[in-house]
């Protein structure tokens, strides 16, 4: 799938985002949403940290690319969090409905560091897209610790 074409559908995720916590039937939609958006939000910034660790070749325009899917996917789990999702296949922990207001923040400060990463991938900067990937895992991994189970 081109570029455009995953721009297009990571637009169209987020349009309907907005109003997604009615969407969902059942249960298991809410957590497969959440998830599905969870993983493509990570295999993009994956390919970001890759170029800023060095394990991959510094490309400034797929950086670029990347980090505006990661802002845009960035947007989208959080809506799939509605009372009686949390059991299941989830590995999310019972925290996150008890503590609602810790989450979101969690959420928040993740978003803000996502929207720096994608800040700095627009200057083609190497060394401020590395500042700004360190940024955006210690977020991930903060939620992932309070939030996730192993």
């Amino acid at each position: 799938m081109n570029r455009s074409a995953l721009a297009l559908l990571a637009a169209a995720g987020l349009a309907t985002a907005l109003p997604a916590a009615a969407q969902f039937q059942k249960p298991e939609d809410a957590i497969k949403y959440r998830q599905s958006a969870f993983t493509v939000m990570a295999s993009h910034f994956g390919r970001i940290a890759a170029m800023a660790q060095g394990k991959a070749p510094f490309d400034a325009a797929a950086a670029k690319a990347n980090a505006d899917i990661v802002a845009t996917m960035s947007r989208l789990p959080f809506a799939a969090f509605p009372a009686g999702t949390d059991s299941g296949q989830t590995k999310a922990k019972a925290e996150i409905w008890s503590e609602p207001d810790k989450f979101r923040q969690g959420a928040t400060t993740m978003q803000e560091a996502v929207g720096r990463l994608q800040a700095a991938a627009g200057t083609g900067n190497l060394d401020q897209i590395k500042a700004a990937v360190g940024d955006v895992g210690k977020s991930c991994k903060a939620c992932h610790d309070n939030y996730r189970k192993d």
